[in-house]
């Protein structure tokens, strides 16, 4: 396979407008998760190319705020074209990269493709307030301005679908923008860069510097958390990455949008239906290997569905397909390396050291693929939330608690550190509106009958307490990219001050 897989990728690349040099002879080497073969060879970005990446990009926004944004826009739907046009092969490339199945791969592009439709539309919408003025013959408003530099650091788990969030929103409101991509998946942000390269030629009349793309690790990220020209850094990743980053992006003052851990759990109630509560848990938890944020991770079940609801569940667990995420019928690939594998294991051993009974969690596929970590999604009944289950680990790995009372379990669901995504499955209107009032989830998203990932565009997406508090995407998410001026207006002859103040002078 390895051969093949290595062809696969460089044909996407080529095809997608990827120059052969980028992805040859270079010192990093980019290994699929599907066989562990190393598919490419990218040339890191050196700290000075970095810092002169920074600098075109501060001098491409002073040009790029003065385009009117619905014009901005129209180069968001020029890139959204490009998507539509090669969906496959970017999807294709994604789950190379990632691991994931086929129709992930390709949900992925279509999340781009969205979010460009969101970001086109919301180029003609940027509105600020007229606000009610105590003085006669004055107007008071709100305007929003491009803010500047915009650094994205993304994961690996999405590596195209979350930079296109803050891109896109990013470009349309005026800012020029400076991408990290995981050190794990340079290969897609590689390709996505040209196909909006793409798009900029169509389109015509861009300020160079514009967008770029730092590969690299720690030291390129730092550079755009440090740099004074960066005013929003948006990072995605762990909670302990985001501890480093935001007191240095604070320290100069400067904005950050963080997207950190998740600890996502659902609540299963006495009137859920089990049908779609199944189906449910199933793709929450063990969807992209459980290597989602909003991954279903722990699963609060009442005493009267819980000998009927886990035993489907061991059934689900069973039955899934596991292996190549390029055939037909899979629905589990690997996970992205080694480390992620011995991540799984150790809180497998602390599990049944807690008392709790795994079942799932083996190696699969080693004798055929010894450079790749295929592995059984483990669900694990435990005895309560202690040890592991306060704590995110990016595999499929489903503890499952029973409970007899609503406000114990709610209690439960909020006892962790993140706060990112949740979920109940009821048919009791009091027990779901209860979810989601101010003594509910404590979340920055709350799902009803549905499980906590697989977020649509059109919503704010992020999360409360270690998750980071940031928000991309949808509704009203663009200010963050934008900077507000609060603007009052005298059209009279004379000069009434606020509060009643007088100040005669003269």
């Amino acid at each position: 396979m390895t051969a093949s897989l290595r062809h696969d990728a460089e044909t996407i690349l080529l095809q997608l407008g990827v120059p052969a040099a980028q992805i040859t002879g270079g010192n990093r080497a980019v290994r699929s998760p599907i066989d562990g073969s190393v598919i490419a060879h990218v040339h890191d970005t050196t700290a000075d190319a970095a810092h002169q990446a920074i600098a075109s990009a501060h001098t491409a926004f002073q040009a790029w705020r003065n385009v009117p944004a619905p014009r901005r826009g129209e180069l968001i739907r020029l890139f959204g074209e490009e998507l539509r046009a090669h969906k496959d092969g970017l999807g294709r490339l994604v789950s190379l990269e990632v691991g994931k199945i086929t129709s992930e791969g390709l949900g992925e592009v279509q999340e781009m493709i969205d979010i460009c439709d969101f970001a086109v539309g919301l180029s003609r919408q940027l509105y600020g307030l007229t606000i009610a003025t105590e003085r006669s013959e004055h107007r008071m408003m709100e305007t929003w301005h491009p803010l500047g530099v915009t650094g994205i650091i993304s994961a690996f788990n999405f590596p195209v679908a979350v930079w296109s969030w803050n891109a896109a929103l990013a470009l349309v409101c005026g800012n020029s923008i400076v991408w990290k991509p995981s050190e794990k998946t340079p290969l897609t942000a590689l390709a996505t860069h040209a196909l909006l390269g793409r798009a900029i030629a169509r389109f015509g009349a861009v300020p160079e510097g514009l967008a770029s793309v730092l590969i690299g690790g720690r030291e390129v990220g730092e550079a755009l958390v440090d740099h004074e020209a960066v005013k929003l850094v948006s990072a995605t990743g762990s909670t302990r990455m985001g501890r480093e980053v935001a007191p240095r992006v604070a320290a100069r003052f400067a904005r950050a949008v963080l997207e950190l851990g998740g600890n996502n759990a659902a609540i299963v109630c006495p009137t859920a239906d089990l049908d779609l509560t199944l189906r449910g848990v199933a793709f929450a938890a063990m969807g992209t290997a459980g290597q989602r944020c909003t991954t279903l991770r722990r699963l609060f079940v009442h005493d009267s569905v819980y000998d009927q609801l886990v035993p489907r569940l061991r059934q689900a667990y069973g039955s899934v397909k596991i292996g190549n995420p390029l055939e037909t019928g899979t629905l589990i690939g690997p996970l992205i390396d080694a480390a992620a594998f011995t991540a799984m294991q150790a809180a497998l051993a602390e599990c049944r050291s807690a008392g709790g009974t795994v079942t799932g969690g083996a190696r699969m596929h080693e004798a055929a693929h010894p450079d790749a970590y295929y592995v059984q999604p483990a669900l694990v009944e435990m005895p309560g939330q202690t040890g592991p289950v306060l704590r995110e680990t990016f595999a499929p790995i489903l503890y499952v608690i029973r409970y007899t009372d609503f406000e114990t379990a709610l209690a439960l669901h909020n006892d962790v550190p993140q706060g990112l995504s949740s979920s109940i499955f009821t048919n009791d209107l009091r027990e779901a509106e209860a979810f989601l009032s101010a003594r509910g989830s404590d979340c920055g998203i709350a799902n009803v009958n549905i499980g906590p990932s697989g977020a649509e565009i059109g919503g704010a997406f992020g999360g409360e307490k270690e998750t980071g508090g940031g928000r991309e995407s949808g509704s009203d998410a663009w200010k963050a990219y934008m900077r507000r001026a609060t603007n009052t207006i005298n059209y009279g002859r004379t000069l009434p001050l606020a509060q009643g103040v007088t100040f005669d002078v003269g």
